[in-house]
């Protein structure tokens, strides 16, 4: 049987009616592919505000980003120096001024004054005592003084009450290899004293704003000595006695004292009471500064 089709302008016209409907198609799908594209996009970049409150919606100029919201800007280097796409960097609130500690001048030491009593050795070396200055008394007669060679002449020997007078049975010696204008003895055992009551030595020893230590070197004969300790600025006087009614008996002090330059330490050694009628006294033997 023989099957009867259309014409041939029956078949162009029908091919032609295929061929729109393919277009329309494809139109379609396109049309609907860029509405979800555009409905995604919407919502990628407005969606998300919709669920901030209204104030939040739009950034003011110059407010961080919110974490993890697209900006649509291309990828940026954040402030550590990693790319994060759409971001921009976060902004950090800006470290305070670093302002310079405030100085404090250093407060100026007050003075000191201590005087403490310690044993005599059997023998004194006074180069090793006196670092700084050392001064004997009494090696050839009553007004003999040996010092320190290049010393500081910081010890002052300023007199005093009453006649002196030398011996040389002094219970312990002394040495120095550093003297002037004898430069060098391995033991000497002499001194000088003075009798009666009230008479004595006068002793100072200048300050220079650091703290020194005086060793004073002293004796009673049948007597008691009492030694007051001040400095030039001021302040309470340190008493100590030595007492012996039968014989002699010796004793170094040590005294540690801080003055300002210019001012100083006094030491006053006398006789407050004698056990004997005929001379009862105090004796001088050495100083020694560091």
């Amino acid at each position: 049987m023989r099957r009867i089709g259309p014409g041939p302008s029956g078949g162009a016209t029908t091919r032609t009616a295929r061929h729109r409907k393919r277009r329309r198609r494809r139109a379609l799908a396109s049309l609907t592919a860029l509405t979800c594209l555009a409905a995604l996009v919407s919502y990628l970049n407005v969606g998300g505000d919709r669920a901030l409150p209204a104030e939040e919606r739009t950034p003011s100029p110059g407010a961080p980003t919110v974490a993890g919201r697209p900006t649509g800007l291309p990828a940026e280097v954040t402030e550590a120096g990693v790319a994060s796409p759409g971001l921009r960097p976060r902004q950090r609130t800006p470290s305070p001024t670093p302002t310079a500690a405030p100085t404090t001048k250093p407060v100026p030491a007050g003075p000191v004054l201590t005087v403490a009593e310690a044993e005599v050795p059997a023998t004194v070396d006074l180069t090793a005592l006196g670092g700084r200055d050392w001064v004997h008394w009494g090696l050839h007669g009553p007004d003999s003084e040996v010092r320190k060679r290049g010393g500081s002449l910081e010890i002052r020997d300023e007199g005093g009450r009453g006649t002196r007078a030398s011996i040389d049975t002094n219970p312990e010696s002394f040495r120095w290899r550093d003297g002037t204008p004898v430069a060098a003895v391995g033991a000497a055992m002499t001194s000088v004293y003075t009798c009666g009551v009230g008479n004595g030595f006068s002793l100072a020893v200048a300050g220079s704003g650091q703290l020194r230590t005086v060793r004073l070197f002293v004796g009673v004969w049948m007597a008691r000595g009492r030694l007051d300790v001040r400095l030039s600025t001021g302040g309470p006087t340190r008493t100590v006695r030595l007492e012996d009614p039968h014989t002699s008996h010796t004793v170094q002090w040590v005294v540690r004292f801080r003055v300002p330059p210019g001012e100083k330490l006094l030491m006053s050694w006398v006789v407050e009471r004698t056990f004997n009628s005929d001379c009862g006294n105090v004796g001088l033997q050495a100083v020694a500064l560091r």
